[in-house]
């Protein structure tokens, strides 16, 4: 690889940064930051109805308990041979 195909060192920073966001964040189990972020969004918009935060409360402890079942019951599945 000569210098001039080589990206500029702000590209190369950016391109690791993101880099490192994405693996913090999603990792091994992407499911898990899109059901985190699923979650976020219901709870907000349900607390942001009126009178409606107790129900809030209620609809985030149970998509947690949902999500930990879930990736108990992934992790617990026997693997298949490849």
């Amino acid at each position: 690889m000569t210098e001039q195909e080589k990206p500029s060192l702000p590209l190369r920073l950016v391109i690791g940064f993101g880099r490192f966001w994405w693996d913090f964040l999603v990792g091994d189990t992407p499911e898990l930051f899109v059901g985190t972020l699923v979650t976020i969004g219901l709870v907000a918009l349900v607390s942001e109805t009126a009178g409606a935060h107790g129900a809030a409360a209620v609809l985030l402890v149970v998509a947690v308990v949902a999500m930990l079942v879930g990736t108990v019951l992934r992790a617990a599945r026997p693997k298949r041979p490849r």
